[in-house]
């Protein structure tokens, strides 16, 4: 089903080349890894994974949201959205084109405020995937999470240098990082708001410790680290961004970010339905063939339909930060709406396809882990309807008259 958007003709004919890849490509090797699990514990996916990545700069699609300048293509966050939505629907997909989580968001980062010196030592080395990187911002229990402004982290200033101490712990491929983003706290009497910053780390840095790799749902290939900082001393020129400015960078990062989630599990989820389709279509029970059950065939156009109101909506917030418009809420809609959407949509495949919607033959099995964690990553739902809320009982209440009125008619 090619349903039809308002992208430009480079986004479509970006899409359309990454469809092409990926299907050609792409998903022979996903199949291969599904068909042999071990390639993962002994990390042969990693090889794997720089075959594809090799291929993708023959064809011009690799890190298609970085400029040039740093080895990527260059395109603007409207144009790649859709190719984003084409790389997520193969559990391979983002990798092979370098436009995987947590290290696209901080890609994205170092692009917008780092400096020369810093794009050079990092950012560059990051578009090749010859170093991993981390967004250390979560901390346990009485520390920053939903609410970031209980954060606990400081760095003070010690002459030309900055000393961090803290504890964090779901720090997305903490364990693998060769660099981490960590924000702290740099004005104790200002409102975490406007007293944070953020601090570029290597992890071989003095002090600098992963605990551990926090057991999770889901196998999506990184780790979710508990992270220590004991007195890490970097140099002042390690500053991600202005002083006490870390939450502003935070944001201009996690705005676009949470919209190419969105787009790279609107793909997982596509394809999952693509799935349930083809298998409902050679099914048959008690009869007929499964695509004939009405019921069936309802909850699969059911699912097409919310996806299809997902990406018109991560459209139109993504066209707002283009505009230069903070777009928080139009963000956090999409955030919520997409999260829940895309769990719907995977686990109507999952019972579509019965037993071999479990069994991990098929890749739904792992998109069904992988999918529930979005409700929580990146922000959580109740964080976001928070947001969203506020905004509606704050500016868009019903006043005194109209409420009147309405009662008066008994339309209340």
């Amino acid at each position: 089903m090619n349903l039809q958007y308002d992208d430009s003709e480079t986004a479509k004919e970006l899409a359309d080349e990454t469809r092409e890849f990926v299907e050609e490509s792409v998903l022979p090797r996903e199949r291969e890894m599904l068909r042999n699990r071990e390639m993962l514990e002994n990390h042969e996916i990693d090889d794997v994974v720089a075959e594809l990545q090799e291929e993708a700069k023959e064809r011009g699609l690799y890190a298609p949201q970085i400029h040039e300048e740093y080895g990527g293509q260059g395109y603007g966050l409207r144009d790649v959205l859709p190719t984003f939505e084409e790389a997520g629907r193969s559990l391979l997909g983002a990798k092979a084109l370098r436009v995987d989580a947590p290290d696209e968001g901080n890609m994205h980062t170092l692009e917008l405020v780092g400096t020369d010196e810093q794009k050079e030592e990092w950012l560059i080395p990051l578009v090749e995937d010859e170093v991993t990187s981390a967004f250390s911002m979560t901390e346990p229990i009485q520390g920053a999470g939903s609410d970031p402004k209980m954060i606990q982290t400081k760095a003070e200033k010690d002459g030309d240098e900055w000393v961090i101490n803290g504890h964090k712990w779901w720090t997305t491929q903490g364990v693998e990082a060769d660099v981490y983003l960590v924000m702290a706290r740099t004005d104790e009497d200002a409102h975490p708001y406007q007293g944070c910053s953020i601090f570029l780390v290597p992890a071989d840095t003095d002090g600098v410790e992963a605990v551990r790799d926090v057991p999770h749902m889901g196998d999506s290939g990184a780790s979710h680290a508990e992270m220590r900082y004991d007195d890490v001393r970097v140099p002042e020129e390690n500053l991600l961004g202005d002083e006490n400015a870390g939450f502003i960078v935070a944001q201009q990062r996690l705005g676009p970010a949470r919209l190419t989630h969105c787009m790279r599990f609107t793909g997982m989820a596509d394809r999952a339905l693509d799935i349930a389709v083809a298998y409902i279509d050679e099914r048959e029970a008690f009869g007929e063939s499964l695509s004939d059950k009405q019921a069936l065939r309802y909850e699969i156009v059911d699912q097409k339909t919310r996806l299809h109101a997902v990406r018109t909506m991560v459209r139109h917030a993504a066209k707002e930060l283009d505009k230069g418009n903070r777009a928080r809420v139009e963000v956090a809609m999409s955030k919520v709406f997409a999260a829940n959407v895309t769990q719907e949509a995977i686990d109507t495949a999952v019972q579509a396809c019965g037993g071999n919607g479990i069994g991990k033959d098929l890749p739904l099995a792992d998109f069904y882990e992988n999918v529930r964690s979005f409700r929580i990553v990146d922000g959580a739902d109740e964080v976001h309807k928070r947001s969203i809320a506020k905004r509606v009982f704050d500016e868009e209440n019903i006043d005194g008259t109209e409420l009147e009125n309405l009662t008066r008619f008994g339309e209340w």
